[in-house]
């Protein structure tokens, strides 16, 4: 149900859908390959190619699950999340029993797994939509899923399951058909996450502040945060100021409206992309074939912003032009 708050045509979330946007390509990018008996051999406009990557950064950006940030909860291992343990059958519903992932794939969000394909991940749909019978993602060097053929994988190791329909299948040709849906330009959860961001710059945490984000939260599983915080968080009263609450409010924006859009845009109005652009994009070791070496943070490349990137340079026959123009900042 997650998954189609996005997918899902005109459901009761969407409050602006661009049918001159439909959803198609994107989710050619964004499928993972789940059923080692076909190939990604369709053309770029209608294979499956499995190449729309998030990078490390986003997944730990996800919430555990009890709601608090991971480096915030005081119930689970942040320290030592790289580390390799087998799921059990007890995580059947998230993760294959018996294969080995990094710890941090466990214990996570509704929104996390709802969202995310990973390594040993169970992806719901794609000719399988019954809980006891799922395909799974295996994305390490030589599996079905990942670096064995052309540039059709992950270079993250990471796939962004949340845009693709549950009911998209590959063909016997190898084609992938696609459900298309008008692209989600407004959200409901996107207006109440607006709203609480704008009211608690007004007049700080209140009953009325988190009303709003937490009619999000319970959209997503998690308790009000005015429970979470005090009984997992590290930082039980970060949510009583303004300054917490604003933090607390921008990890919930860029977690529900994730691979959507908006996070570029997001970042920079915070005026923080100087720190958060500037850093590298990172993921797992994908040549690698064993868990213990797959598992290594690797650094994709990096990237650097500055202050003056904030605003494009005025083309100079304009300043010539009109001598009343200044040039933006830096430039």
């Amino acid at each position: 149900s997650i998954r189609n708050a996005i997918t899902e045509k005109w459901n009761s979330e969407i409050i602006w859908g661009s049918t001159n946007s439909l959803a198609n390509q994107i989710q050619n990018w964004a499928q993972a390959i789940v059923d080692p008996s076909t190939g990604v051999s369709g053309t770029r406009d209608n294979g499956a190619h499995a190449q729309y990557g998030p990078p490390l950064k986003i997944v730990e950006m996800y919430y555990t699950k009890n709601g608090v940030p991971i480096d915030e909860d005081k119930d689970w291992d942040y320290q030592n999340r790289y580390d390799v343990i087998a799921a059990e059958q007890e995580d059947s519903l998230y993760i294959y029993p018996g294969y080995e992932t990094a710890k941090l794939h466990f214990d996570r969000e509704p929104r996390f797994y709802a969202g995310v394909g990973f390594d040993g991940g169970m992806w719901f749909g794609s000719g399988k939509n019954d809980e006891a019978d799922m395909w799974h993602v295996e994305n390490r060097l030589g599996s079905y899923s990942g670096r064995t053929r052309g540039d059709q994988y992950s270079i993250t190791g990471y796939y962004a399951k949340k845009l693709v329909h549950f009911l998209n299948l590959v063909q016997p040709d190898d084609s992938y058909q696609v459900q298309t849906y008008p692209w989600p330009v407004i959200r409901l959860a996107d207006l109440y996450l607006y709203y609480a961001e704008a009211l608690n710059e007004i007049q700080g945490s209140t009953p009325e502040t988190l009303k709003w984000i937490n009619k999000v939260r319970e959209r997503a599983g998690l308790l009000p945060i005015e429970e979470a915080w005090p009984t997992y968080s590290v930082y039980p009263d970060k949510y009583l100021n303004k300054d917490g609450l604003r933090e607390i409010i921008h990890q919930e924006r860029l977690i529900e409206m994730a691979f959507e859009g908006s996070r570029f845009w997001d970042i920079r109005r915070w005026k923080k992309a100087e720190a958060i652009f500037s850093q590298p994009i990172t993921g797992w070791d994908i040549g690698e074939e064993l868990p213990m070496y797959y598992y290594q943070k690797t650094v994709l490349f990096k990237r650097n912003f500055v202050s003056k990137d904030y605003l494009w340079p005025i083309k100079e026959n304009n300043l010539i032009i009109n001598k009343n123009l200044i040039q933006n900042p830096g430039w």
